[in-house]
């Protein structure tokens, strides 16, 4: 029985030889090879270091702008010098720190700035959870009011503490000329304790408000439509879907802006230092505005102490990661509850 090959034919040898063998392929030069090989090592280096060549900037200027100070201040918190005489260093060891508990100045600085803080915070979040549920609706000129929440964010603190200045002025103040409209009696904004830290915490609000609608704006967006269609056939009107629906989904989002802010509240420094110019970082007459920032501040370029200057920067470095610490456990929490 033949069988059949599906195979194509050779050809035919030659009568009296064997089938012709099939021609060599072209030799690739030497130098060519050489060449290919060198691009390929060069080809394989780039793809490996490239991306470390890409990043290297940052951390170059973080190692000088940000390490390096960092490690300088830990090590000038544990020595006594001067800024008069900076590599003049003696050492002391936790001097500088325990002299903390017992220093009023300090402990007057870190409640001024708690109740800043607070006083600044919580209206500004509220206010800027209450913009972002107003945008969210489909407006005529969205764009533009979306461009506008960012004007003040992008005004230069001194521009805006000057102007705030002039209206919190105790003789001629707009602030004042309102409230002597309906009866009230001028208050010295700049002398008295809870006026002046209203007064400083109204210039962080219009300052960052904008900043954190925008945020709670770009986190409504991302909610599904389906959740409010869903309330509404279950007859929740507008407030209950803001309650039931906005407000959980916005749950991370809220505790970024806290964190932020609260982080943005304990190194507050230039709007108390240019409410009142004439008192320089003494944060007042009385220092009834004072905050951490102004009293290291104080310390190191006003009385020269840069020990001292140092170890409550690092209490302030130290009170952060007790925030970042306290945002990581929350948001854990958060986290195993949805």
């Amino acid at each position: 029985m033949s069988t059949r090959h599906d195979t194509a034919a050779a050809p035919p040898a030659k009568e009296g030889g064997a089938a012709p063998a099939r021609p060599p392929a072209a030799a690739v030069p030497a130098e060519v090879a050489k060449r290919r090989a060198r691009l390929s090592r060069r080809w394989q280096r780039d793809m490996r270091w490239s991306p470390y060549a890409f990043v290297s900037p940052f951390f170059l200027l973080f190692a000088a702008f940000g390490l390096f100070p960092l490690i300088y201040t830990a090590w000038a918190s544990l020595h006594a010098v001067e800024l008069t005489a900076p590599t003049d260093m003696e050492w002391v060891g936790l001097r500088n720190y325990t002299r903390i508990f017992d220093d009023d100045f300090y402990w007057n600085a870190a409640k001024n700035t708690l109740t800043i803080g607070i006083i600044s915070t919580v209206p500004q979040l509220m206010m800027a959870l209450g913009i972002a549920h107003i945008l969210n609706y489909r407006l005529r000129a969205s764009t533009f009011y979306r461009v506008a929440m960012l004007a003040p964010y992008a005004t230069s603190i001194a521009a805006a503490s000057l102007v705030f200045v002039l209206l919190f002025g105790r003789d001629y103040g707009m602030i004042n000329w309102a409230l002597d409209l309906i009866g009230i009696d001028k208050i010295d904004w700049q002398n008295d304790k809870w006026p002046s830290q209203i007064a400083v915490s109204s210039i962080v609000i219009w300052r960052w408000t904008g900043y954190n609608a925008l945020i709670y704006l770009a986190a409504m967006q991302a909610i599904p439509q389906d959740l409010y269609e869903s309330a509404a056939l279950d007859g929740a009107n507008r407030w209950r879907q803001f309650l039931h629906v906005t407000l959980p989904s916005l749950r991370p989002t809220i505790l970024f802006t806290c964190v932020v802010s609260t982080i943005g509240a304990s190194q507050l420094f230039g709007e108390p230092l240019l409410f009142d110019s004439t008192k320089g970082a003494s944060g007042g007459s009385q220092h009834q505005f004072q905050t951490l920032g102004l009293y290291m501040y104080e310390q190191g370029w006003v009385n020269q102490h840069l020990g001292r200057a140092s170890a409550i920067a690092w209490t302030m470095f130290l009170i952060l990661i007790v925030v970042g610490i306290v945002n990581y456990v929350i948001s854990r929490r958060l986290r195993a509850s949805s």
